[in-house]
């Protein structure tokens, strides 16, 4: 199995696939180098779904991800910057080597290949046909933040099931179930299941600390079942952050893409 980013890689539709996933779910958490407490015990008004939303202006950090599929076995390192409702920035690297670097803005996700010297743009509009899902800034922004991909609507059912609120949602033909710990009522799993191809996807939320008086994750595991070639493929990430923040300060985000990179 390759275990860098600087090896060779497959090419074309394959790999645009993985940099696209590593794109949209590199940033499924957040962490703190603050100072970390244990024992969250949040007090909310049951009589509605009240999740805890992260509040942030600014944030960085820094984290390992681990990427495995029926062909790849990738640790990667991840930079990551965040401004609010704005611009998400990740840049990867592999044994301290530039291996991409991805801007996520409401318009688009532009990855540059600094290996390859290749570049590549994706519109929300053809992801969200690719996917049978609704892929905007702001669902990828929520996800980031262990947040409810999609806010909670009239339509949606809630009801209490074991040790956890489930919260029942539809996004065209997807169907998403999120579980809310009712104790601290963040978000700590959710599933997601395509009812046309019967693919599925489920992010789950882990390693929850204080910062101040916010929660948050500092671990996830995404993991994608799907069908190719009539066979059931499972693709996992582990993200684990080892050192972030949360920024009052403006932030840079620095990209470019050098006119002699080809685009995919």
């Amino acid at each position: 199995m390759q275990n860098s980013l600087t090896r060779k890689l497959p090419t074309g539709n394959y790999m645009n696939k993985i940099y696209i996933l590593l794109a949209i779910f590199s940033f499924a958490l957040l962490s703190s180098c603050s100072k970390k407490t244990t024992g969250i015990s949040l007090t909310s008004d049951h009589s509605k779904l009240d999740v805890r939303e992260v509040s942030f202006d600014y944030f960085s950090g820094k984290a390992k991800i681990n990427y495995k599929d029926h062909e790849l076995d990738i640790k990667a390192k991840a930079n990551v910057r965040m401004k609010k409702d704005s611009v998400i920035w990740i840049s990867f690297s592999a044994v301290g080597i530039q291996g991409a670097r991805c801007m996520i803005n409401k318009d688009s996700i532009i990855i540059v290949n600094m290996f390859k010297k290749e570049y590549y743009v994706f519109h929300y509009d053809s992801l969200s046909e690719q996917f049978n899902f609704d892929v905007n800034f702001g669902s990828i922004q929520s996800a980031a933040l262990g947040n409810l991909i999609r806010p909670n609507g009239k339509n949606d059912n809630v009801e209490k099931r074991d040790d956890f609120f489930i919260l029942e949602q539809n996004s065209g033909s997807v169907h998403i179930n999120n579980y809310v710990n009712p104790k601290t009522m963040k978000l700590e799993r959710v599933e997601m299941l395509e009812d046309k191809s019967n693919n599925s996807g489920t992010i789950s939320y882990y390693d929850f600390q204080m910062i101040e008086d916010q929660a948050f994750p500092f671990s996830a595991i995404i993991s994608l079942f799907y069908k190719a070639n009539n066979k059931t493929l499972n693709t996992q990430i582990e993200f684990k952050y080892n050192k972030a923040q949360l920024e009052e300060k403006e932030l840079r985000f620095p990209f470019n893409i050098p006119k002699k990179y080809e685009r995919k």
